[in-house]
């Protein structure tokens, strides 16, 4: 998505750059790539990828498909995809993120989830809640028979 010290994003998919003197308050929604360079105060949700440059101030609860941050946050962040974390980065507040990277010298401040889907059930060994008999004989055979 982003690259190492600088984020690459196509401009095509750009749909708002906060510029460094700009600050917005309030809830912020977008479908496509999102940019801050300045301030935003409230909740930050876009669908797309979201950007955090490294002078950006962000005080406010954050959801991205993917995220680059290289700025501060405070408020909890979820990203349905991955996040990177630059050196320069603050983060005060709780993150989830699928695939998460963290530079070292990034600061944060609160928990870390990666969440993850259990394994399925094997089928081919005894379900551990039945119960399960066996004959002397079937012990000798090494064959279980389920109740």
């Amino acid at each position: 998505m982003f690259g190492k010290k600088e984020a690459v994003v196509s401009t095509k998919n750009i749909e708002t750059i906060i510029g460094p003197s700009v600050r917005v308050e309030g809830n912020f929604t977008g479908e496509g790539d999102l940019i801050i360079e300045g301030m935003l105060i409230g909740t930050l949700n876009t669908k797309n990828n979201l950007k955090i440059g490294s002078s950006a101030v962000v005080e406010a609860t954050v959801k991205a498909n993917n995220a680059f941050i290289a700025g501060r946050i405070k408020g909890n962040v979820t990203i349905k995809g991955r996040l990177e974390i630059t050196s320069s980065a603050v983060i005060v507040g709780d993150i989830k993120a699928a695939i998460l990277s963290i530079e070292s010298g990034a600061l944060i401040q609160g928990n870390v989830a990666m969440p993850f889907n259990e394994p399925k059930h094997d089928e081919h060994r005894p379900n551990p809640k039945k119960e399960v008999k066996r004959t002397e004989n079937e012990l000798a055979e090494g064959k279980l028979l389920e109740s």
